[in-house]
């Protein structure tokens, strides 16, 4: 079995790329840049050129292969981004993904998505957009949505991690009750790898967060708490934070967007069902265990 995956050079992406090649799968990563791409390449994952903006360059990197691993989002942008990178993106390559007779499809969703959310942002309305393609598209396929995905190498965690050492108070954006189920970024990776032949799973759509869903204030607490610092606490009232964010969004390295905080707004983000626990059996690295893995 061949598996193309996009996203590769990601956060998440080579953590994928890794899960595979160590069960000797053989990888496709579709690549804008095969020179920035190395660690792939080192891997034995075949380096192809493209972009899921580029329709032609999609149906080139399916051909041949017998499964779909698409990782491919953006997190901030204007609406028609969301819209060509995202959702138009998918649909281009659930179309070559038919045509070139793909197995299975496996898609990166978002935990709290739904009918009541899905037009709560671009990232969620291109996300709902993304599911339905795939849905619609008659392809064998499973739908992971998760939680806060937290890794030492990216993604949002180490930058909870400073701000834990170094600022002289924790900001706490709102009033840190509602509550997140982070999960570790090679277990996220477990999941879409096994996700190609566990039986059971095809045309399934997965919550999957970690063991621990504490409220943002106990995250902190815990955080701190394995950093040995003491830090005070300030929570930050959300009108105020977007307030700065509507000054500050379209800077470069943004600590948050106006979006992100409506996100944030709309409660806590936990899984709410055991479906993905009981279907794949993958034992999940609690929470203060991510956060050591963080902190050394």
């Amino acid at each position: 079995m061949t598996v193309l995956v996009t996203g590769g050079t990601g956060f998440v992406g080579p953590h994928v790329v890794h899960a595979l090649r160590s069960r000797d799968v053989p990888v496709r990563a579709l690549v804008r840049d095969p020179a920035k791409a190395g660690r792939l390449g080192a891997w034995g994952a075949e380096l192809v050129r493209g972009d899921v903006t580029d329709a032609a360059s999609l149906r080139a990197a399916c051909a041949g292969v017998d499964a779909v691993i698409h990782l491919v989002a953006i997190i901030a942008g204007k609406p028609v981004d969301f819209e060509r990178v995202m959702a138009q993106g998918t649909r281009d390559l659930v179309l070559a993904a038919k045509d070139e007779g793909v197995g299975r499809f496996v898609l990166a969703s978002a935990l709290g998505l739904d009918e009541r959310t899905k037009d709560a942002v671009p990232y969620f309305r291109a996300k709902w957009a993304m599911e339905a393609a795939v849905k619609e598209s008659g392809l064998d396929s499973v739908i992971f949505r998760p939680s806060f995905i937290f890794g030492k190498d990216g993604g949002v965690l180490p930058t909870f991690v400073r701000l834990a050492r170094f600022a002289p108070i924790t900001p706490v954006i709102g009033p840190g009750t509602q509550r997140l189920q982070p999960i570790w970024v090679e277990d996220v990776a477990e999941y879409y790898a096994r996700a190609l032949d566990t039986p059971g799973v095809a045309n399934r759509t997965f919550e999957i967060g970690g063991p621990d869903a504490p409220t943002w204030n106990e995250f902190w607490l815990r955080l701190k708490r394995v950093l040995g610092s003491r830090r005070p606490t300030l929570h930050v009232p959300f009108g105020l934070m977007r307030a700065q964010a509507s000054l500050t969004e379209r800077l470069p390295g943004a600590p948050v967007t106006r979006d992100q905080l409506t996100m944030l707004q709309l409660g806590d983000n936990v899984v709410t069902s055991p479906a993905a626990v009981e279907t794949f059996g993958i034992p999940l690295v609690p929470l203060d265990e991510q956060l050591r893995r963080a902190a050394s």
